[in-house]
């Protein structure tokens, strides 16, 4: 049994950010970060490579030291507006100060100067003209591009200097199996058989962990509450569609409201250039994703971003995660546990996009092992309406983007609808248990999940 004054769980940008500021206002504390996944040195997904998914356990794209979103595209939203709610919980001007600071330390440790979506007001403007004609709000956001390439190693200096600099201990490879919980107050974990004590414990677990995370708080009765579910596809199209945004915002994000159900649907994780993807979950539940590299020379001719509808259930719905993972699952069905991939045309027209549909098209799929099907079968009528609806209001933005060729992949779906229950300092009502980012349905990327470190550390020092 090993004694620590702080237990992290997680190596994800909320995590990293935990343990660096603690360290950085208290060097003498002893402090342990567990992940579940490996180093980043060790974080290699052979498919990007050979393009054949060999089933690595866990996955090197969702697992491992900074997380799954820097391994997607690696970018920092400047503006509190986006990427989580942290404003409702620490105030307005609080995130934007501290998103300045975190932000500082990125570049610290070789982020690009280059922030998007700042040096071209009339363009802007031009767009913002567009999206109100189409009833689109247009979410003006600073957008630092790290690349996933980059990214990966700005997150390697910071696992060095975390380890060698600060004298961070992080197990690898390590997953937490449970809490320790004595009259209301933790006291440790347990992994692997063995026992881990600690003053206070962080449970900083990403969308990969969002489910286990769940079943922790169910089994120990931490207070939570059910969050909005983000279920939708990613769309794919042609870089000259999206030229106009990606040359003056990188990354569009607008919002609508659908005129059939007036249901919320937003874009999201735009990557110019980029490369469609897959991300693996617990028993191979294959999810859409995308990512972008920095270097002009792995840049493709397709640009893919997410359209996401946001939707909140009443009681007795208790399970968002498991209805996400349902849906996803049933295009796992029809793939053998691949993306499937349809042409917008044909999913108007309610039929199944072939392979010989797909081949004549001039958007070709980044995706290679996509398979060609019926979004149709998948999602629920609503859900479908909703995209439909928010394709065609892009489209006066976007001219092109309604075209017959545009390619639509399923499912993509956030696991953060885990909302845990906190007070100011996010501490749960287990006492010295402390919550944050994408697992606990606080933040939705990386700026505010290392936005919410800071701020968890700098309160649990005060705390020590």
């Amino acid at each position: 049994m090993t004694n620590y004054d702080v237990i992290i769980i997680g190596a994800g940008p909320g995590g990293i950010f935990t343990a660096m500021e603690l360290k950085k206002n208290n060097q003498n504390l002893n402090i342990l970060m567990m992940e579940k996944g490996n180093p980043i040195e060790k974080r290699i997904c052979p498919k990007r490579q050979s393009g054949v998914c060999v089933g690595c356990k866990p996955c090197n794209i969702t697992t491992g030291f900074a997380g799954a979103g820097a391994f997607s595209d690696g970018k920092l939203s400047l503006s509190p507006d986006v990427g989580g709610e942290l404003p409702e919980y620490i105030g307005y001007q609080s995130t934007v100060d501290l998103i300045d600071y975190v932000d500082e330390i990125y570049l610290q440790f070789g982020a690009d100067c280059h922030v998007h979506g700042v040096d071209q007001p009339q363009k802007i403007r031009d767009i913002r003209t567009k999206a109100i004609q189409s009833n689109l709000k247009l979410v003006e956001c600073p957008v630092r591009h790290m690349g996933t390439e980059v990214g990966y190693t700005i997150y390697q200096r910071i696992q060095h200097y975390l380890m060698d600099d600060l004298g961070v201990e992080i197990k690898f490879r390590m997953p937490v199996d449970s809490l320790i919980i004595s009259d209301n107050e933790v006291k440790g974990v347990e992994a692997k058989g063995e026992t881990f004590m600690a003053e206070k414990v962080v449970v900083a677990v990403g969308r990969e962990g969002s489910e286990w995370f769940k079943k922790i708080c169910d089994d120990h009765q931490v207070e939570t509450k059910v969050g909005k579910i983000d279920l939708g596809v990613r769309v794919e199209t042609r870089n000259e569609v999206m030229q106009e945004i990606n040359d003056s915002l990188y990354e569009g994000k607008l919002i609508y409201y659908t005129p059939t159900f007036d249901d919320s649907v937003r874009t999201f994780c735009s990557n110019p250039g980029g490369v469609v993807s897959t991300e693996y979950y617990d028993n191979q539940l294959a999810v859409v994703n995308g990512h972008s590299y920095k270097s002009d020379s792995l840049k493709t001719n397709n640009t893919n971003f997410a359209l996401l509808v946001s939707k909140s259930f009443t009681e007795p719905f208790r399970e968002p995660i498991a209805y996400g993972k349902h849906i996803a699952g049933l295009a796992n069905m029809l793939t053998g546990n691949k993306i499937l991939v349809q042409r917008y045309g044909d999913f108007l027209r309610g039929r199944r996009t072939t392979e010989e549909r797909l081949n004549r098209n001039n958007i070709r799929p980044t995706l290679i092992d996509a398979v060609p099907g019926d979004l149709c079968l998948v999602l629920p009528y609503r859900i479908m309406k909703d995209i439909d609806e928010m394709i065609q209001a892009l489209d006066v933005v976007s001219p092109g983007l309604a075209s017959d060729e545009t390619l639509l992949y399923g499912v993509e779906v956030k696991f953060y609808s885990n909302k845990v229950t906190v007070d100011h300092d996010f501490q749960s009502s287990i006492k010295n248990l402390y919550v944050l980012g994408d697992g606990a349905g606080i933040t939705r990327g990386l700026m505010q999940a290392s936005v919410n470190g800071v701020f968890v550390a700098r309160n649990l020092d005060k705390k020590s």
